[in-house]
């Protein structure tokens, strides 16, 4: 394999220029995450229809209640006993991967997530396929751009052409793969950067077609156009979506939380299982990913919402109708997040789409129940967007994803102002996304702001300094004079036999008694040296230390480890040409 990968390499040095050589490894990394999303979609498909046309397809209603609980447990041991490695959430880990590990993403993510989710959608997790997706193309992206040992400034690029790969396969919509990877995962973006993003994509969707078709994920047919007065509506529809959004990312993040604090994870499938599949059984349509669902509210339709024998004499009463699919898409929340924190493996976008879309119909069919027609489709068309803008603070992924996939571009500014206003909505009370909450809190996230992300990306291990001569705290001042000839740094950490910091001598403390010589045996080092106001510990983030040489007049801080033992110093020059060089690097085309 290096001797190929030298091959690669020279013939690029050779003939290619450095962005050719990024474009072709951008359809590279688009074909392979073509293929992933295919792999991902006929698994589920192959399971599902063993489950309804094979040996279990006699059996009643009930089966919804055990199957989901079945699909986690092969999930669970799959990567208990198998893999023996555990399979960390799409999009997160992606982005984690970014802030933490400089684009490594563990082999095993190149498969073990199509594995995961499809046995955990295939028996009706109530997920979707999107993040095993991304993952496996993220998985893929870091592979084939470290193999080529491509410069890390790059791996991020790879890393965002590899999800715009993955939704514009999943999807079939090329254009929202691009603004999802600008907006979601990319931290930095310059013109070139967005050439590599666009053939990685067309690359996915047309593997995608080659082996799935050309057929639309969503069926809409815009039946009648939006009125100017029907506008006021559609803004009051982005506060209801921006509400849901908030809604589904507290209650994932509590659950998530909740099922945590169960160490053993049998019994986390036992409750959450039995929870899910109860859900199911008492509402179907929380079953599986809910593409028919949503497919049937787009055309104005409800009953799949309600579809259960146990719900069956509600249809008669509109307003207890309404009960009913408000209760589901408040448990579509649960569904998900129960299916995720039980050990299952999927995505967050599908039961996003699953809420808007349903909310959408619900809005507007209550209108129109009270009296205010509203075209009902479109409502619900616009209600997907306006969940995803609210769940993944992504207003223009949501604009673009909705538009692309339905062909619902005629509802552009409904679409427009439902996704604005729902990510308006949803940031008034939580600023970080579902994705990124968690990582934000453990100062492992990379954002748009340039600042911050060249600091998170500066680690102190590659600062430290160790060339400073130290002395024991017992040592007389003739061993410090001994030490400063010695040094060519004029900071002398004192540390005991045992290695432990004591505190610090600056030339600028002792330069007048130096020159003494008949106080060379009678004054000792623990009487000269001082404390410093702060110190630093080795896994302490860049930002922590930024603050802390700002605050101080230290040109030079003691780095210590837990115990207090000294390791060495990071200095303000250190840091600032390091910053610059980093800046250096990621400002250039």
């Amino acid at each position: 394999m290096n001797d190929l990968v030298q091959i690669v390499l020279n013939f690029k040095d050779r003939f290619l220029t450095n962005s050719q050589f990024i474009a072709l490894v951008s359809a590279l990394i688009g074909l392979l995450v073509g293929f992933a999303a295919v792999a991902i979609k006929n698994s589920v498909h192959f399971i599902q229809t063993f489950i309804k046309s094979g040996t279990l397809a006699h059996y009643n209603h009930s089966v919804y209640f055990i199957l989901p609980m079945i699909g986690i447990a092969l999930v669970l041991v799959f990567i208990k006993y198998i893999l023996r490695k555990p399979i960390y959430h799409g999009i997160p880990n992606l982005l984690y991967s970014i802030a933490e590990t400089r684009g490594h993403i563990k082999k095993h993510n190149l498969f073990s997530s199509i594995i995961a989710s499809a046995f955990t959608v295939g028996f009706g997790g109530s997920v979707g396929l999107e993040g095993p997706t991304v993952a496996t193309g993220a998985a893929y992206g870091s592979a084939v751009s470290l193999g080529l040992k491509i410069p890390y400034k790059q791996v991020i690029l790879m890393l965002g052409a590899a999800s715009a790969a993955a939704l514009s396969a999943i999807f079939k919509a090329p254009l929202a793969g691009v603004v999802f990877a600008m907006e979601v995962i990319m931290i930095d973006l310059t013109v070139s950067s967005v050439v590599p993003l666009i053939i990685a994509s067309v690359t996915a969707i047309l593997t995608s077609y080659f082996f799935m078709g050309t057929e639309v994920l969503y069926h809409f047919d815009l039946k009648e156009m939006y009125k100017m007065s029907d506008l006021p509506y559609f803004a009051l529809l982005g506060i209801i979506t921006g509400l849901l959004s908030l809604y589904f990312t507290k209650v994932y993040l509590f659950l998530n939380v909740i099922f945590k604090k169960l160490k053993n994870i049998w019994v986390r499938l036992l409750l959450g299982g039995s929870l899910l599949g109860a859900l199911i059984y008492l509402f179907p349509a929380l079953y599986g990913e809910g593409y028919e669902v949503i497919n049937q509210a787009l055309n104005g339709n409800l009953n799949a919402v309600i579809e259960s024998p146990l719900l069956s004499y509600f249809v008669d009463n509109p307003l207890l109708v309404f009960l009913v699919v408000f209760l589901v898409i408040l448990l579509k929340s649960f569904a998900t997040s129960l299916t995720i924190a039980s050990g299952g493996v999927g995505g967050i976008f599908a039961p996003t789409l699953f809420n808007g879309s349903i909310i959408g119909l619900l809005f507007a069919q209550l209108m129109t129940h009270f009296g205010k027609y509203l075209p009902a489709s479109n409502f619900a068309l616009v209600g997907m967007a306006g969940t995803i803008a609210g769940v993944l603070h992504a207003p223009l992924t949501a604009i673009f994803l909705i538009a692309e996939i339905s062909g619902g571009y005629q509802l552009l500014i409904p679409l427009m102002i439902v996704s604005l206003i729902s990510f308006i909505t949803t940031r008034a009370f939580m600023s970080k996304s579902v994705y990124t909450f968690q990582l934000a809190e453990r100062g492992q996230l990379l954002t748009h702001h340039a600042d911050n992300n060249i600091l998170k990306m500066m680690d102190v291990r590659s600062l430290l300094e160790t060339d400073f001569k130290s002395v024991k705290p017992d040592a007389k001042l003739r061993d410090l004079v001994d030490a400063i000839q010695q040094s060519n740094r004029n900071i002398f950490p004192v540390v005991d036999e045992a290695g432990v910091f004591k505190g610090m001598i600056s030339m600028e403390d002792v330069r007048k008694i130096i020159f003494k010589p008949q106080l060379y045996y009678s004054v000792t080092v623990d009487s000269l040296m001082i404390q410093p106001q702060v110190t630093i510990l080795p896994n302490e983030t860049m930002n922590s230390i930024a603050s802390k040489l700002h605050k101080t007049s230290y040109y030079n801080i003691p780095v210590l480890d837990d115990n207090n033992h000294y390791l060495g110093f990071v200095s303000r020059a250190n840091v600032f040409s390091e910053y610059r060089k980093l800046l250096k690097d990621f400002s250039s085309e």
